[in-house]
């Protein structure tokens, strides 16, 4: 029948329970992502312009802004014995809006990534060569750390603490990919002990005497 303009549909057979239930869950999933993701992109893609905000006329861009060469050999190499080298927006510029960022990490022999995060994303790692101690620590404080031996890959959940550490006789190589285009990199020892918290407190929260604490505070204090 029809009513005020609209056509008005009656089912001829009823919706069978479990059917109606696997519709609202699937519509819920769909609605918690088109909220909780980011916004899709608007264009193609976004090359950053010099100096102002926004994006340069898409004829104005070439194939360069959409390479990066940057990684083909280690960097430098820390005291850890690791050398970490990111490929994100601020030196590849055709990742801008994309929501993903890179980045080449090698390590010495007996070389370490300390314990970190990313508040923003969530990382795979493939290991290029090499044997690496790696793994993660969950909000239950429980440890899931293996051995990867090139060719495999792990994956590091968003926000959640991680660790990667080369146990073979011979130098090591990860890349990493991210889901975001900024997933942002905090270090703990760097975070706790270089960040200027009152030391009293880390005295307390470790178990360390003040001396202690302020040598920790010069080790990892900003240079």
């Amino acid at each position: 029948m029809k009513s005020m303009g609209s056509t008005i549909f009656k089912l001829r057979t009823p919706i069978c329970p479990k059917l109606a239930l696997l519709l609202v869950v699937v519509l819920h999933y769909y609605a918690i992502a088109s909220f909780g993701s980011d916004p899709d992109p608007v264009q193609d893609f976004c090359i950053p312009t010099t100096g102002i905000v926004g994006c340069k006329n898409s004829s104005a861009a070439t194939v360069d802004d959409f390479v990066f060469s940057g990684i083909k050999f280690p960097g430098k190499f820390g005291e850890t014995g690791l050398s970490a080298q990111p490929v994100n927006v601020n030196g590849f510029p055709g990742l801008n809006t994309l929501g993903m960022s890179f980045v080449r990490a090698d390590f010495e022999v007996g070389g370490i990534n300390v314990p970190h995060f990313h508040p923003r994303a969530t990382e795979i790692a493939f290991v290029l060569e090499g044997s690496i101690y790696s793994g993660f620590v969950d909000t239950n404080n429980r440890i899931y750390a293996k051995v990867i031996e090139k060719g495999e890959v792990m994956v590091f959940p968003r926000g959640l603490l991680h660790f990667q550490m080369n146990v073979g006789d011979k130098p090591a190589t990860i890349f990493g990919s991210f889901d975001s285009q900024n997933p942002g990199l905090i270090r703990v020892p760097n975070a706790v002990f270089g960040a200027g918290i009152e030391g009293k407190l880390l005295e307390k929260a470790f178990g360390l005497n003040s001396k202690e604490i302020a040598k920790l505070k010069r080790k990892f204090a900003p240079h």
